[in-house]
């Protein structure tokens, strides 16, 4: 079973993130995608809590089929690191051939992860295009530019009208129902 890993902060989720995922599962091989939220920044990011950010990912993803949020990372426990979750995942289930979603954009970051070259060969990536990044062998169509940095930005802006635009509604209610982000 060919399963796709879509890592990420998700803090919060947005519209490009559940593109990446229809993107993986109209156009390649991918049977199944689990949507794994970071648990503990790596780079200390700052982060809204990691209950928030599961339950924000269920809303903006968990809805479509053969995709699945997983908290792997909190069953893990400490720093999050790709590596450490994908051999996890393998050693979990040896019949999974996986393969790791990733933009464009995070191959240029790639040579600050914890043993790259062992995550690609354990999943070798799925790469999805970025507007403003260039990356031979990344797909068209390109995801749009909408980054969580600048929703958590609106967010503290009180732009509601603006995020509209860029975050699922469900996600939205949830910013607003627990007062994220202000």
């Amino acid at each position: 079973m060919i399963t796709g890993i879509f890592g990420g902060s998700f803090n919060p989720p947005h519209l490009a993130h559940v593109l990446a995922v229809t993107i993986v599962l109209a156009r390649f091989d991918v049977e199944r995608i689990l949507v794994v939220p970071t648990h503990q920044h790596p780079f200390a990011k700052s982060l809204a809590p990691y209950a928030d950010r599961v339950k924000m990912a269920e809303l903006a993803m968990g809805f479509l089929p053969r995709v699945e949020v997983s908290r792997v990372e909190e069953e893990l426990g400490g720093e999050s690191f790709t590596l450490r979750t994908v051999e996890h995942l393998k050693k979990q289930h040896p019949e999974w051939d996986l393969r790791f979603i990733m933009g464009a954009d995070l191959v240029t970051e790639s040579a600050k992860w914890h043993r790259w070259d062992d995550v690609t060969r354990l999943a070798p990536p799925i790469v999805l295009g970025r507007v403003g990044v260039s990356f031979a062998g990344a797909p068209a169509p390109v995801l749009p530019s909408i980054s969580s940095t600048e929703v958590r930005a609106m967010v503290a802006a009180g732009k509601w009208d603006d995020l509209e635009l860029v975050v699922p509604k469900k996600v939205l209610a949830h910013i607003r129902q627990r007062g994220l982000y202000a």
